[in-house]
């Protein structure tokens, strides 16, 4: 069963693989969030490669895909689509915006107002969009990719709170270390990578390993273990907002997800421990002392994964 699941992820790792360089963790953990349904957030520093990951990721699916570059003047129509008069029939007709695709990369999310951002909330949490009283369900699978710098401050626009739960994970890339930032001079020397990459794997496929991930056994004790993780994170002293049930849906699905990409019938606790912090830690809201104190989410979550027992 899930041989299948782990052989096509082993082949779209491998088309990434030619772009990427050096981001193992990284891919395995996007594939992850694919196989289980849910949206990624990729934040880091300009020029490290997050819509590259994004465009080797559509590339490498036989999937419709659609760019949106977020900027300041970006309506939310610019996303959803709008209905307009056609004079030659002189009916009222609908353009579909480009939110309407199953890969949807959303680059410099953060560089839209919030009334934009807000566009994109129904179609990540419930998989339609609302337009004129219309409601337009969304092909599947259905995934946004977004991109963001968190070092730049002046023109954008910080995530609310109902748009960043709606990502599984929140992943970051890094810097390359010097061999393989040469490696990559290499492979980019005398042609474009990206350019060279054939799907691998169709949408109609990508809904069936999804079906087949599901099926990953979940002991009652690793299941418990999951909610005791989320639920730690609500009871921290320096915690004002704790992940939400969403962020336990997730983590159990994306944990299924990761094992089967793995090529196990079963999940691990290595599996939801190596997730909480993707998971989790966008999701945490300190309280002010906290922040004053210089404390991160990153490591309130850490924190969490050591004060709960980990079954054995």
């Amino acid at each position: 069963m899930v041989a299948r699941v782990s052989d096509a992820a082993n082949k779209v790792k491998e088309n990434i693989g030619r772009v990427l360089v050096g981001k193992e963790e990284v891919v395995e953990l996007t594939l992850a969030a694919v196989l289980s349904g849910g949206h990624i957030l990729v934040e880091d520093v300009p020029g490290i490669g997050k819509t590259t990951l994004a465009r080797a990721l559509a590339g490498s699916l036989d999937c419709v895909f659609r760019r949106i570059q977020f900027t300041p003047d970006l309506m939310p129509s610019d996303i959803t689509g709008i209905n307009y008069y056609n004079q030659k029939s002189g009916e009222f007709e609908f353009r579909a915006g480009p939110i309407i695709a199953q890969v949807v990369l959303a680059d410099e999310i953060n560089r839209a107002t919030p009334r934009t951002q807000s566009a994109l909330l129904e179609g990540m949490g419930e998989r339609q969009l609302t337009i004129d009283e219309v409601t337009i369900p969304l092909p599947a699978p259905f995934l946004v990719i977004a991109t963001q710098n968190p070092i730049e401050l002046e023109g954008t626009f910080p995530l609310p709170e109902a748009q960043l739960d709606r990502f599984l994970l929140r992943l970051h890339l890094g810097y390359p270390d010097e061999e393989q930032e040469e490696e990559m001079l290499l492979r980019f020397e005398t042609s474009d990578p990206l350019a060279q990459i054939e799907p691998v794997a169709s949408g109609p496929e990508i809904l069936e390993y999804q079906a087949l991930a599901r099926q990953v056994y979940v002991d009652p004790v690793l299941r418990n273990y999951t909610v005791r993780i989320v639920q730690a994170t609500r009871q921290h002293p320096e915690v004002e907002l704790g992940a939400s049930p969403r962020a336990t849906m997730g983590m159990y699905r994306c944990s299924q997800a990761l094992a089967a990409i793995r090529g196990r019938e079963y999940v691990t606790p290595d599996e939801i421990k190596q997730l909480a912090p993707y998971a989790l830690s966008h999701r945490v809201i300190l309280k002010s002392q906290a922040r004053l104190r210089e404390r991160t989410p990153d490591g309130i979550i850490k924190e969490v994964l050591e004060s709960v027992t980990v079954p054995v």
